[in-house]
C-alpha cells in the first residue's frame, strides 16, 4: 500500500476507535489495535495534554539505576555495538527497565535534539499509559518485538517516529527491560527490528551466564562452530541435575516455557544421563558433546561449569541428616525445615541472608543458627536492632568513633560494631527501620568492606557475614523509595520467610521443646485441652508471646506439680482462649486429610520423614524439583 494511502486508513482507524469504540479488525495490525484500546482506557486522546508525573528524576532515578545495576551493565557494550550500525541515520538507541523507565540512551545528535522535545530522554516514562502506543511501551506490554512506525502511535506529537523494540528476559524468564531503537520516521529501515532482536538475545545472553555461574550450563546448537555465537541456546543445570534457568533459545530448543524451570529433570528431554554428560565432560573439558533431545534432533553441547558444581555428592552422604544448630530448632514444620534448607546451602559463602516474617517468630534465633552451623561459627556474632537505636546514635554505634568526633564521646573511641563482627557475623535485626542516611553508609561499606570512623580516621577492612531480617515488606519499601533498592538488592543474596506461630504444624512439638528449655530441671506438660486451645490461639507476639505465657505459667506451678492447666494462666488469656470454639480438631489430630492441598502437604510431611529431612532426597521421590519443594514449602 502506498505510504499516504497507509496513513490514511490509520488515521481512519483511529477516528473510528473515538467515535464509534471499534474499527474493521482488518484495517490495522491486531498488536497495535490492542495498544491503541489500552491507549484510550488509560484515559489518553491523540491530542490531549500529557501529564507532568512520569518522569524519574534526582534520587529516584539514582534508585532506578542502582536497582538495574546488572541490566545496564550488560546492556551498554551491546548498545555501543549496535549505535555503530545505526549512526548517522537520524536515530537513537534506547534501554528501558520493566516499567519503561528510560535507563540509557546514545544516538546522532541531529535527532536528540527532536526526541528531547516529546521527553524521549532518561528518566521518562514510556509506558502506554503515559505515552500511548509507542515500541518501548508496547512490546513490555505485549511481552514481544515490535515495531510501531509513523501514525500508528496513538499520540500525535509522536507519528514522527519510526521505533523498533525488543524485550529483555532474565534467565527465569522474568521481563527486565526493552532495547530500542527510535528514529525520524523517514528513515526507516527495514531490518532495524531484527537489529534490536539480535541486541536482546546478545544481552540476554550476557545476563544468564553471569547469573548462572554457580550452576552448570550447557550451550547448545546444531553445529559445533555456533556454540559461543548469539543463536546459541543456554540452559542452566542444579548440581542435581533439574533445569534452572535458560536463555529463550534454550527454552525453544527444549520446548520449555519460563514455567517449566525448576520443575523439569534434564534427562526428561536429552538422551543421555547427566551423570555421564559430566564425566564425558571432565575427560574432555573443551570438546563439545554430541547428544540427541527425546525427539530425535541432534545437538552439540559444551558444558561449563565451576569445579565445585561438577562435585556429585554420593547417595550415601545425601542420606546423612545434619545435625548442627538449624537441625536443632527444627521441630517437625515445613516451612521451617525449608527455610533452614536453604540458609544452610548458603551458610561460609558470600551470599548475604534476608529473613522475613512477623514479629517474635524467632528471626535472631534462627540468624544465630544459621551462624553457628557455619564455618565463621567461632567467631563472633553481633546483633543490633535497627529499630532500638536512637536516630541520633546508630551512625556511631555502628560504624565507631575516634576520639573527640562528638559531644559525650568516649575518650578512648569505639571502634563500632561492625568492626566488631571481623570474622565472624553481622545480624541487622528490623533493617527496614534504619535511617536512609545509615543505608547509604551501611551499602557502602557492603561494597568496598571498609569502615570509616566518625571524626576521621583511616579505613579498616572488614570481613564479615551478613545477615538482615525485617517484618516489613522491603521490596514495596524500597519501590516506594522509603527503602534504598540499590541496598535491598545488595542484602537480598537469598530470602526466607519464617512462619508465623498460627501458621505452624508442629505446635505441639514446639511446644515440648520450650516447656524443656524453659525449665530443664523438671518434665513438665500441658493438660490436653488446654494445648488443644492454645493451638488454636492467634498468637500475635508469636514464639516471643508464647514463651512468655509458659515461663509465667511455670512460676505459677507448685512444687509438686507438673501439669500446666488453667489455672496456671493469667485471667486475659483466659478469657482470649474462651472465646475460641471448643471440641474441634486436635492440635496433632490424625485424622486423613480431605483435600489436596492437604493431601499435597502430607505426602511432602512423608517424603521428608522418610528422607530423614533431606531436601533432595524428598524432592526425588515425590517426583519433583527441589526448586518446587521449596515453593511448596514456603507456600
Amino acid at each position: 500500500m502506498h505510504m499516504n494511502q497507509s496513513v490514511l486508513a490509520l488515521r481512519q482507524a483511529r477516528s473510528q476507535l473515538l467515535e464509534h469504540g471499534d474499527f474493521p479488525s482488518d484495517s490495522i495490525d491486531v498488536r497495535v489495535a490492542r495498544s491503541w484500546r489500552r491507549s484510550l482506557d488509560a484515559g489518553l486522546m491523540p491530542t490531549g495534554r500529557l501529564a507532568d508525573s512520569e518522569y524519574c528524576t534526582g534520587s529516584n532515578l539514582r534508585h532506578a539505576l542502582a536497582g538495574n545495576h546488572d541490566l545496564l551493565a550488560h546492556s551498554r557494550p551491546v548498545m555501543d555495538y549496535l549505535f555503530e550500525q545505526v549512526r548517522h541515520s537520524h536515530s537513537m538507541v534506547i534501554l528501558a527497565d520493566k516499567r519503561a523507565t528510560l535507563m540509557h540512551t546514545m544516538g546522532d545528535v541531529d535527532f536528540l535534539s527532536k526526541a528531547e522535545r516529546v521527553a524521549l530522554a532518561t528518566g521518562s516514562s514510556w509506558l502506554e499509559q503515559h505515552r500511548g502506543t509507542n515500541a518501548i511501551g508496547t512490546s513490555l506490554a505485549e511481552g514481544n518485538s515490535i515495531e510501531i512506525h509513523g501514525a500508528e502511535h496513538f499520540l500525535e506529537r509522536n507519528v514522527f517516529l519510526t521505533c523498533a523494540a525488543a524485550p529483555i528476559m532474565s534467565a527465569t524468564g522474568e521481563m527486565l527491560g526493552v532495547i530500542d531503537i527510535s528514529g525520524d520516521q523517514r528513515s526507516r529501515h527495514p531490518h532495524t527490528l531484527g537489529l534490536v532482536g539480535m541486541a536482546a538475545r546478545m544481552i540476554e545472553n550476557r545476563l544468564v551466564v553471569a547469573a548462572c555461574r554457580r550452576h552448570i550450563r550447557l550451550h547448545l546448537h546444531a553445529q559445533p562452530e555456533g556454540i559461543g555465537s548469539v543463536a546459541e541456546g543456554i540452559i542452566a543445570v542444579s548440581e542435581d541435575g533439574w533445569i534452572v534457568g535458560a536463555n529463550r533459545t534454550g527454552l525453544a530448543l527444549l520446548r520449555l516455557t519460563p514455567a517449566d524451570l525448576g520443575a523439569t529433570p534434564l534427562t526428561r528431554h536429552i538422551d543421555v544421563r547427566f551423570e555421564d554428560l559430566l564425566a564425558r565432560h571432565k575427560r574432555r573439558p573443551d570438546q563439545p558433546v554430541q547428544l540427541r533431545l527425546r525427539d530425535g534432533t541432534a545437538l552439540f553441547a559444551q558444558v561449563y561449569a565451576e569445579q565445585s558444581a561438577l562435585t556429585i555428592t554420593p547417595p550415601a552422604a545425601a542420606l546423612t541428616p545434619p545435625n548442627d544448630a538449624l537441625a536443632r530448632l527444627d521441630t517437625g514444620d515445613l516451612r521451617w525445615r525449608g527455610a533452614t534448607e536453604k540458609a544452610r546451602r548458603i551458610a561460609g559463602k558470600p551470599i548475604p541472608l534476608l529473613i522475613h516474617g512477623e514479629s517474635g517468630v524467632g528471626k535472631e534465633l534462627f540468624a544465630r543458627a544459621v551462624h553457628d552451623s557455619g564455618p565463621r561459627a567461632e567467631g563472633p556474632f553481633v546483633a543490633i536492632n535497627c529499630a532500638a537505636l536512637p536516630e541520633n546514635l546508630i551512625e556511631a554505634e555502628l560504624f565507631g568513633y575516634s576520639s573527640g568526633a562528638f559531644t559525650g564521646a568516649k575518650r578512648e573511641g569505639s571502634i563500632g560494631r561492625l568492626r566488631e563482627a571481623h570474622g565472624g557475623t553481622l545480624f541487622l535485626d528490623e533493617i527496614g527501620d534504619m535511617p536512609l542516611s545509615m543505608q547509604t553508609r551501611l551499602l557502602r561499606v557492603l561494597q568496598e568492606r571498609q569502615v570509616t570512623p566518625l571524626g576521621g580516621g583511616r579505613a579498616v577492612d572488614v570481613d564479615f557475614a551478613l545477615i538482615c531480617a525485617t517484618h516489613c515488606k522491603l521490596r514495596e519499601q524500597a519501590e516506594q523509595g522509603i527503602f534504598r533498592s540499590d541496598l535491598y538488592y545488595r542484602i537480598n543474596g537469598l530470602t526466607v520467610n519464617l512462619p508465623a506461630l498460627r501458621e505452624r504444624s508442629d505446635f505441639r512439638a514446639l511446644t515440648e521443646r520450650l516447656l524443656a528449655y524453659l525449665n530443664p530441671k523438671r518434665e513438665i506438660s500441658l493438660a490436653p485441652d488446654l494445648m488443644e486451645q492454645l493451638g488454636k490461639h492467634a498468637w500475635p507476639g508469636n514464639l516471643r508471646q508464647y514463651s512468655s505465657v509458659l515461663r509465667t505459667a511455670i512460676a505459677m506451678l507448685d512444687e509438686h506439680e507438673e501439669q500446666i492447666d488453667w489455672r496456671h494462666l493469667s485471667d486475659d488469656l483466659v478469657e482470649e482462649l474462651n472465646a475460641l470454639p471448643l471440641h474441634s480438631t486436635p492440635v496433632a489430630a490424625a485424622e486423613a486429610p480431605q483435600n489436596l492441598k492437604a493431601l499435597s502437604r502430607t505426602a511432602i510431611q512423608h517424603a521428608l520423614e522418610s528422607s530423614r529431612g533431606n531436601i533432595s532426597e524428598a524432592a526425588r521421590r515425590l517426583g519433583i524439583s527441589r526448586q518446587t519443594l521449596y515453593r511448596k514449602l514456603n507456600g
